[in-house]
């Protein structure tokens, strides 16, 4: 997350490897708190399916090319990012821990321990823990409690939510970011770092669920009272809609990815039957007309599949009838025409297309969907360089989940375990 020496301790650096791009962006934190872009790279993404890695040697290449391309823009050298992932391994699960207060006041050790607690859930040998995030304390069965510490009580519980993916995953991604030469910072849910550029607080108060819909995964983050209370992943997205337009109109791949991007509209009833496009053909056969209503009636399918599948999901979690503020689409595929009044008609609740906020610099370029993830992730790498040690979220790194579980205790000298040992054999005898 290091640049050059005299700016080193104000840049931030993210990496969104998608599974049609790879973004990176440079970010210097300014002495108002705010994040200035003035570092921007993309390359096409050549080595994930469905967001996760399939060639490392390609996702490698694509990874080099944006890094340098952002190198180049913002005059510095990059040693490390922070890295956004996805994909159908994903799992999560809420969960639940509770403690006695030491000594009737909640410290900093107090909400380690409680942490610790509700962490301790059994998780498949081959998954490993992103994400630890708070949702809510009680002190005392007293409920919706935010920031516990100082508080007095004798029983503190946590309720936070888990998520976990494939370590084998997780570790491919972070091993072609150290075949570039370039250190993993942190490791964050894409989804999690969409919220925070798009989603405001008012939103995650009122419940609000956010659907990030990419090239090869649509990512489903639900939140409510303020906090996050349900993710998912539905490996259905932009890559899908592609190759419907490539099967049916019988037109090369990269040909139906352009016609996507110019033409294409989820819901036929917006599209002019007389609004005529060109499709090439495969071969040396000439290019055929065709209407753009008649391409609606391709995509609007597959998007309509995709929609109910959210609202599937969204059923299965419980947590429908408690996102009153709607839905936020956001990702590249949520683009098309259309889109937003579709899924208005399947969720029945008010839907709005959100581009990524609270950035300076190259704001007409970066207000777009397609860059909501990377965004989101230097608000994420901000938070973590101005609290370093926060137990909102624990980054599983390749080394084992063991490194995790003291993250501060560690650093306690042996005279303050013996004063603890001390005052808890007083305590109880």
């Amino acid at each position: 997350m290091q640049v050059n020496d005299d700016m080193a301790g104000n840049m931030i650096v993210a990496l969104d490897i998608g599974t049609s791009k790879v973004v990176c962006l440079v970010g210097e934190l300014t002495p108002q708190g705010t994040i200035e872009i003035v570092g921007v790279g993309s390359h096409p993404s050549r080595g994930l399916k469905r967001g996760v890695v399939v060639n490392i040697e390609s996702t490698v290449s694509s990874i080099q090319r944006a890094v340098e391309e952002a190198e180049l823009m913002a005059g510095c050298k990059v040693h490390g990012v922070t890295v956004g992932i996805a994909g159908s391994h994903i799992n999560s699960l809420n969960s639940h821990g509770i403690v006695a207060v030491r000594d009737r006041e909640v410290s900093e050790y107090d909400l380690e321990r409680v942490i610790d607690a509700a962490r301790a859930v059994a998780i498949p040998a081959d998954q490993k823990i992103l994400h630890i995030l708070p949702q809510e304390y009680l002190i005392d069965n007293q409920e919706g409690i935010k920031e516990p510490l100082g508080m007095s009580g004798v029983r503190l519980e946590a309720k936070v939510h888990l998520v976990t993916g494939a370590t084998n995953a997780i570790q491919n991604i972070e091993k072609c970011i150290r075949r570039c030469g370039l250190e993993v910072d942190a490791v964050v849910l894409e989804q999690l770092a969409s919220s925070f550029s798009v989603l405001t607080d008012d939103e995650k108060d009122l419940g609000v669920c956010i659907v990030d819909i990419g090239g090869g995964t649509t990512d489903i983050a639900v939140f409510t009272g303020g906090s996050i209370r349900h993710t998912a992943v539905i490996p259905i997205a932009g890559d899908q809609v592609t190759n419907d337009i490539a099967m049916a109109l019988r037109t090369p791949s990269q040909h139906a990815e352009q016609i996507k991007i110019k033409y294409a509209c989820a819901l036929a009833q917006l599209a002019r039957a007389d609004e005529m496009i060109k499709v090439p053909s495969v071969g040396d056969r000439p290019a055929r007309d065709l209407s753009r209503q008649a391409l609606a009636e391709v995509v609007e399918p597959r998007y309509d599949e995709l929609f109910t599948l959210v609202q599937a999901e969204l059923r299965r979690s419980g947590f429908e009838d408690l996102v009153a503020a709607g839905i936020v689409l956001t990702g590249g595929t949520a683009k098309m025409e259309g889109a937003v009044e579709l899924a208005e008609e399947i969720f029945h609740m008010p839907v709005r297309l959100a581009k990524p906020q609270g950035i300076r610099g190259m704001e007409a370029q970066l207000s777009n969907p397609i860059y909501a993830t990377s965004i989101g992730l230097l608000h994420y790498a901000r938070q973590d360089h101005e609290v370093p040690m926060a137990p909102i979220a624990a980054e599983a790194s390749s080394k084992e989940l063991v490194a995790l579980e003291e993250p501060r205790r560690e650093r306690i000298k042996p005279a303050e375990y013996l004063k603890r040992f001390k005052e808890w054999l007083q305590g109880n005898f």
